[in-house]
């Protein structure tokens, strides 16, 4: 179905509307293609997908890369993991002491488990995480989403100071993007965060994620959180695999 889109630039907001069969995002980056040099041959990134227009936006002042998580980077992540505004939506995952949060993640950077992790950065500062897994590689987990094909995925922001000024968005899509890159025949991405985080199912909203079922997800430390399962269509959003690269559809 065709979709209008809206593509912010320095220069002002180019508007259109998606072709038959053409992804949200091919269409944005057509529209923008036509802007030419006015917006710098820069890919546009959604900011926001929930509502009937989809929203992208061109800045050329942001700039947010996604790296493999290292060793390193475990100070970082014991720091976010034990933020106040962190904390609550991960506690399943048990307490972020040093120790704990390297047994937990260094098996996943060094590719023990199917878990990989990656870092956010922000103009060069490192800002968060993002870690994401085939949902097939985790069988009892599978039996509790809809589609077993799904890339599956949690991410968080932990510098309090980038809370609530839109990065979740726009790093979620940088992931997204990525994401594609990599697992070219993916047909979905799939999340599923705590029933009462709206902040989160705000941002999954805004990605292009759709809210679908509860259920009840088994946690780490034992316990049991309500979740709402979010599913991305990939090839509606991001498009097909020639369309990723920088083709067209």
């Amino acid at each position: 179905m065709d979709a209008p889109i809206e593509v912010g630039t320095p220069q002002g907001v180019l508007a259109g509307v998606s072709a038959p069969d053409e992804s949200w995002w091919s269409a944005a980056r057509r529209l923008a293609a036509t802007a030419g040099a006015a917006v710098g041959g820069a890919d546009p990134a959604a900011v926001d997908l929930s509502g009937p227009v989809k929203r992208f936006e061109i800045d050329p002042d942001l700039r947010i890369t996604l790296r493999p998580m290292t060793p390193g980077d475990l100070p970082d992540v014991v720091r976010w993991r034990t933020a106040e505004h962190v904390r609550r939506w991960w506690a399943g995952d048990g307490e972020p002491t040093p120790e704990a949060v390297t047994a937990l993640y260094l098996r996943r950077i060094t590719g023990a488990e199917p878990t990989r992790m990656w870092v956010w950065e922000v103009n060069g500062r490192s800002v968060g995480f993002v870690q994401d897994y085939a949902i097939a590689d985790y069988p009892e987990y599978a039996l509790l989403t809809p589609d077993s094909s799904a890339l599956g995925v949690d991410y968080l922001i932990g510098e309090p100071e980038w809370v609530g000024r839109g990065l979740g968005t726009r790093c979620l899509w940088a992931w997204a993007v990525h994401a594609v890159r990599r697992e070219a025949q993916v047909p979905s991405f799939f999340a599923a965060p705590d029933h009462r985080n709206r902040p989160s199912l705000r941002v999954l909203a805004k990605v292009g994620f759709v809210e679908g079922l509860w259920f009840d997800e088994p946690q780490l430390d034992g316990s049991v959180d309500t979740v709402i399962g979010c599913t991305l269509d990939v090839p509606r959003v991001l498009g097909g695999p020639v369309d990723r690269s920088g083709g067209t559809q």
